[in-house]
């Protein structure tokens, strides 16, 4: 503690300075002036000043001096926060508070059971010399009584003695903190002795009750003693035992001390000796604590978990479910003969079976429970809607260039067919068309083969399918493909046969054709109805209208119209003003402006809603087809449309759509990279090429990608590495130069940043705006990436007639041409019988003495065949030639 001015002291303790100089004046020190030392004894003699003022006895200075001395640190830092650039840095002010407590050694040693010996002592020494004082007091009366007797013997003198036993000192190691020893104190009473010339004295009855009294007494402080020294060692032992059972002694500490041993005091007993059993104490002498016992036992049986399994489950998940390491896992799913690793995925009745076999309880559960759990509300809100009537969804369907978008337009008073490229639709549109029997929903499918998908989508959502087939074409690939998606939905079908204008029209050959596919007309005792019709004149149009209204009427289609909205995704783009636009019909309910929704694994709230004419509006009702606008992303064409109740409930759903589907895909790439390890290693080297296709609507993006994935081959494989709606950006380009792909752009272009980077690093970029030039164009080039076919070419045939011998050629045949020609360096094979026995080269070929490059059929000629002189008369040896045929798909 260093010297210190008064005003720094008063600073310290926090008092004003002028209660402190009034302080140091009742004191009695000298310092009167703020600017004066005080050293360390003047501050005990100010200490001791305070404890005698506030009712503390006065002690020595040692016992005066603080037993515990506290420090208290406080350090003030900042920190600065990171900031987006442009805006202030924020700083935070941190403050660090320590506290550490110094206690004195002597203070902390001292325990409660040494404090209870001490007192212990206290009591003893004051009752002996209580005991001392009246025994002087006896032997003076006695001695005063003995003198008037007349006997000149000294006095009789009874001494007891009280023999103390010095506390035994215990050697404490500095690993193990070991408490005092209790201070023990034993009461040995002589017997009185008389002093040999002295004369023994007669004791009276009183004296003899007197002694008997003291005697008890003296017993009574003995007994009293040895159990004060018992419960004292009682207290020590659990001391000991509890503080032995929380200290390991490590590496390098100092032995235990034999406790026992320091307390009997027996110099004779060693370090390692074991001490006397000790004496059973009563239980009402010592209860042993509860604390003293093991605070934690291992359990003996293992833990069972709840493990929940999804449809699919990385193992590593399924390890942290289990509460077990992965490698546990992995040696388990060996076991079952499956070799993962940690990254993969498994299938639910594998982890069933992995779980049962490690021991814990399996819980199966469905993708679907965690939509149906956060649905449940809106669910039940739908449930308790009455429903009405609705208008009906009709699908046109039909091979390519048979007349649906044409039909559609004389119904509509429109040209859409005019905007298609190349005169057909590739696009699926949604249109509502009021008549004078009510409202009707069409929806207008591709042709193309290469748009399946859509009319698989249109025929399931809709209730009604139009077959539209030209009655000067007949049906044809596409025809059939709708009647099966018809069929396959379980949605009547009404057949529309088209073109019945034209003069080369056969409406009956038709009609026969689609017999043979089981769709009769009523005519001919069927069930599907037969309408004559031209999308080019208008005839038959208002029939086809009646017979949809009341194909309707027959199925009693209604809908709930209030509650909430849901529906189907027909299809979706992106638009670089107005950002992610979908298509989508409404089934049922009703959807406002400003409705949270939820479409597939996209999610937001609709800023704006549009009819078919691009007309604002607010509210859509079952049947309607509308565009909406504010969705996180473009969602896939077919995708449920659901109403939720906020957007928290939207994005937890669309997060765990997109997990789900992340994980199906991840599974299914792994089983596909399993599955095809055998034929990569025996299929040799493939070529691959890379697509990067960037389409205008999400529809012509499935269809295209399907499209040209289904071009592969054994030797090439197209591979989409990546597929967008929208237009070419700097991403994609930078896409295709990275992974060697040609950048396809349909009905989309590129920007001026992607421009300048495709011009720079020579990107092959291709534009297309109908499907299947660009299916054609990438067709092309697999075929020339294809190894040409090498087909052999017979081109002549000689016949041996005689041999030659020459010493410069060996055997030389002599042959006539009877088929074709003969030419030099020519493969050729020597048949015998008509069996081949050599093949290989011409040597030479000679016409008389002059080498001659061709001989013609009819001619004769010598043949010199290279490496082989076995050529006999009557063999025959057969010229051709290998062509490389150029291979297609």
């Amino acid at each position: 503690m260093s010297d210190k001015t008064v005003r720094e002291l008063a600073e310290v303790v926090g008092i004003p300075l002028e209660r402190f100089l009034e302080q140091l004046k009742e004191a009695g020190l000298s310092a009167s002036d703020p600017d004066d030392v005080i050293d360390d004894q003047e501050k005990f003699k100010l200490l001791a000043h305070l404890r005698k003022r506030h009712g503390k006895a006065e002690t020595d200075p040692e016992a005066a001096a603080p037993k515990r001395i506290t420090l208290k640190r406080s350090t003030k830092t900042e920190l600065k926060q990171a900031s987006p650039p442009g805006s202030a840095v924020k700083t935070v002010s941190v403050e660090v508070r320590k506290q550490k407590t110094y206690i004195k050694r002597s203070e902390a040693h001292v325990s409660d059971d040494q404090k209870e010996a001490e007192r212990a002592k206290l009591a003893l020494d004051e009752q002996k010399k209580r005991l001392a004082e009246e025994e002087e007091r006896r032997r003076q009366q006695q001695a005063l009584k003995a003198q008037p007797a007349g006997d000149d013997s000294q006095p009789v003198e009874v001494a007891p003695t009280i023999v103390e036993e010095a506390a035994p000192v215990v050697a404490v190691s500095p690993a193990i903190e070991v408490s005092a020893e209790k201070p023990e104190a034993e009461i040995v009473v002589e017997p009185v002795q008389q002093k040999a010339e002295s004369p023994v004295v007669e004791l009276t009855e009183e004296q003899r009750l007197e002694k008997e009294k003291k005697e008890r007494l003296e017993a009574a402080v003995q007994r009293n003693a040895e159990k004060v020294k018992k419960k004292a060692e009682a207290k020590q032992q659990q001391t000991l035992h509890k503080k032995k059972a929380e200290f390991k002694p490590t590496r390098g500490t100092v032995p235990e001390v034999d406790v026992d041993s320091a307390r009997s005091g027996d110099p004779r007993r060693g370090k390692g000796k074991k001490a006397k059993p000790q004496p059973k104490r009563d239980k009402s002498d010592f209860e042993p604590d509860i604390q003293a016992r093991h605070k934690f036992e291992k359990p003996v049986a293992p833990t069972v978990y709840e493990v929940t399994i999804p449809e699919t489950i990385i193992v590593s998940d399924l390890a942290q479910k289990m509460n077990v390491k992965a490698a546990e896992v992995i040696k388990h799913l060996m076991k079952l003969g499956i070799m993962t690793t940690i990254n993969q995925t498994i299938d639910q009745e594998t982890a069933v079976i992995l779980v049962e076999e490690m021991g814990h309880k399996p819980i199966m559960q469905s993708e679907d429970d965690f939509e149906k759990e956060m649905l449940a509300e809106v669910m039940a809100e739908s449930d308790e809607v009455k429903v009405v009537g609705r208008a009906p969804i009709v699908t046109i369907m039909g091979h390519v260039d048979h007349g649906k978008t044409s039909l559609l337009d004389y119904i509509r008073k429109t040209r859409v067919a005019a905007g298609e490229a190349g005169g057909i639709t590739q696009h699926i549109g949604a249109y509502q068309v009021r008549t004078d029997h009510g409202a009707v929903t069409f929806l207008d499918t591709p042709g193309h083969a290469a748009f399946t998908a859509m009319r698989a989508r249109g025929a399931e959502v809709t209730d009604i399918v139009i077959v539209v087939v030209a009655a000067d074409d007949g049906v044809m690939p596409q025809t059939k493909e709708a009647i099966e998606h018809a069929r396959a939905a379980n949605v009547p079908i009404i057949v529309a046969l088209n073109k019945i204008d034209k003069n080369e029209a056969n409406p009956d050959r038709v009609m026969q054709e689609l017999a043979t596919l089981n769709v009769v007309p009523e005519e001919w005792g069927g069930d599907v109805q037969f309408l004559k019709v031209s999308a080019k004149t208008g005839v038959g149009i208002d029939d086809l209208i009646e017979a949809l209204i009341v194909q309707a009427e027959v199925l009693e289609l209604t809908a709930p119209k209030e509650g909430v909205a849901s529906g189907v995704c027909i299809e979706s783009r992106l638009d670089k003003g107005r950002g992610a636009v979908a298509t989508v019909l409404i089934q049922k309910g009703t959807l406002n402006k400003g409705d949270f929704v939820l479409c597939g694994h996209e999610y937001g709230r609709i800023r704006a809603m549009f009819d078919e004419n691009a007309h604002a509006i607010k509210t859509a009702g079952p049947s309607t087809p509308v565009e909406i606008l504010g969705l996180s992303g473009t969602p896939d064409a077919g995708d449920e449309l659901l109403v939720v109740q906020n957007e928290r409930v939207a994005r937890e759903l669309a997060a765990h759509r997109e997990e789900r589907k992340k994980s199906s895909r991840h599974a299914a790439m792994g089983a596909s990279k399993l599955d095809d390890v055998f034929s990569r290693m025996t299929a040799g080297e493939t070529s691959t090429l890379n697509v990067v296709i960037k389409t205008d609507v999400q529809g012509s993006l499935e269809a295209l990608r399907e499209s040209l994935v289904g071009l592969s081959t054994d030797e090439v494989q197209v591979k989409c590495i990546f597929g967008g709606v929208g237009g070419i950006n700097e991403g994609d380009a930078n896409l295709a130069l990275a992974s060697n792909a040609i950048l396809i752009g349909f009905n989309v272009r590129a920007d001026a940043v992607a421009r300048k980077l495709i011009e720079e690093k020579d990107i092959d970029l291709h534009y297309y705006s109908i499907i299947y030039e660009a299916i054609d164009e990438v067709k092309r080039a697999i075929s020339g990436m294809l190894a040409p076919d090498i087909q052999e070419k017979i081109v002549g045939l000689a016949e041996v007639r005689d041999v030659f011998r020459s010493p410069k050629f060996g055997a030389v045949a002599g042959c006539m041409v009877i088929d074709g020609f003969v030419k030099r360096n020519l493969p050729i094979r020597v048949l015998r019988n008509n069996v081949v026995i050599y093949e290989g080269q011409l040597e030479s070929l000679r016409r008389f003495k002059d080498d001659v490059t061709e001989v013609k059929m009819g001619m004769e000629c010598g043949i010199g065949v290279k490496n082989y002189n076995d050529v006999q008369n009557g063999d025959q040896i057969e010229v051709f030639e290998r062509i490389e045929v150029r291979r297609e798909i």
